[in-house]
């Protein structure tokens, strides 16, 4: 009998050597999970930064010639629509502007009509008196636009000198307040 007590002692401590064993191993794991899922969520702060963005390019070359008319008629208007624009920007409420580098001369009417983009309206027509900005388009929001026409017209009266000569137009993207971006 004395044998039966001994197996019985050593199972006991069998049993709760494994139980601590257990415990032991569990706790570790434990403790390694917390460790490794600590360091496996990090957070970061990223800095960014949006411009203002305010683009108008143009190309083409307008060309306008009054051509000469047959005795007793008056001058003719002539009109070119070669020239194209484009436009991006992120503003709102924003507006294109033109302006001649000087007055044009004596008898001398030029004219411009920008084509808006989806998003805005154009002025039409728009006679150039001297080297002040006007309105061309108008309502511009958000938009990235490119191959928008522009006509340029040209008249003269009979007053007009005659001359070969450039002027330069210079369009610009503002906002209600005539603020010019750079």
């Amino acid at each position: 009998m004395v044998t039966g007590k001994i197996k019985l002692r050593g199972t006991i401590h069998m049993i709760r050597t494994r139980n601590i064993l257990t415990t032991l191993l569990f706790a570790f794991f434990v403790i390694a999970e917390a460790s490794f899922a600590a360091g496996s969520i990090v957070t970061q702060t990223v800095a960014y930064t949006i411009p203002a963005v305010y683009e108008i390019s143009v190309t083409g070359a307008p060309s306008l010639t009054i051509v000469p008319p047959a005795a007793g008629d008056q001058l003719a208007e002539v009109t070119d629509s070669t020239a194209k624009y484009a436009i991006t920007t992120n503003g709102s409420g924003m507006k294109i502007t033109g302006k001649l580098a000087a007055a044009m001369p004596t008898g001398i009417t030029l004219k411009i009509n920008l084509t808006a983009p989806s998003v805005g309206a154009s002025v039409g027509d728009v006679t150039f008196t001297a080297a002040t900005a006007v309105d061309l388009v108008t309502g511009i929001t958000q938009i990235a636009e490119s191959n928008l026409g522009i006509t340029y017209k040209m008249s003269a009266t009979l007053d007009a000198v005659a001359v070969s000569s450039n002027m330069v137009v210079t369009l610009t993207i503002t906002d209600t307040a005539n603020t010019v971006f750079p």
